[in-house]
């Protein structure tokens, strides 16, 4: 049976975390302080500490529970188990698209606030890391394949294939000119074939 108390404290959790995203989406990190959390969630500032020691735990564990939330490793291994680097890059454009859209909001917050705000600084920093590491095990499976465009070296290639993880390029074509999640999809992946992949 499960018990009440730990039930109850799950939902307080997911009810925090639920509002500490709105407010950064919404208004943004300056925005973000335990009261606001408190309030959007409907729970006492006492209630937030008791399941949080600080806003950076906060910060923290919403990022963490994107993994599960967004199935982040799913996503991931369908690159990782593509059946070649080319596909690899496929999956890796659908990957991109997929995660990167459906949290773009607060991404974009976090990269906004990152030179005033050190729980946002501390955050950019690890999603650029991981990000970087990613491009680079896509640009290292080209290079063993004998894929790889011969005018890149794996360094260019993965600071390249890093640099075009825009995410002004996804808001524009997703948000300002009103593209599809395919069409965003296809047009990422023909352009990454036509940059990285050597000529037939």
């Amino acid at each position: 049976m499960t018990d009440p108390q730990n039930a109850r404290g799950r939902r307080t959790v997911i009810a925090l975390l639920a509002a500490t995203r709105h407010i950064i989406e919404n208004d943004g990190m300056p925005a973000l302080t335990m009261a606001a959390v408190a309030e959007r969630a409907g729970v006492t500032r006492r209630a937030v500490y008791l399941h949080f020691a600080s806003r950076t735990d906060l910060v923290t564990a919403l990022y963490r529970s994107f993994a599960e939330s967004e199935n982040l490793a799913e996503s991931l291994q369908v690159v990782w188990d593509a059946p070649d680097a080319v596909s690899g890059l496929r999956a890796w454009a659908a990957h991109l698209v997929r995660i990167n859209l459906r949290v773009l909001a607060v991404l974009r917050a976090l990269e906004q606030a990152q030179h005033t705000d050190p729980d946002a600084a501390a955050l950019w920093r690890i999603t650029q890391r991981n990000w970087l590491e990613s491009s680079r095990r896509v640009v290292e499976r080209l290079a063993r394949e004998g894929t790889l465009a011969p005018h890149l070296t794996v360094d260019t290639a993965t600071d390249l294939l890093w640099a075009l993880m825009s995410l002004d390029l996804l808001d524009r074509l997703a948000h300002q000119r009103h593209w599809s999640n395919k069409r965003l999809t296809d047009q990422l992946t023909a352009t990454y074939i036509a940059a990285f992949v050597a000529p037939s």
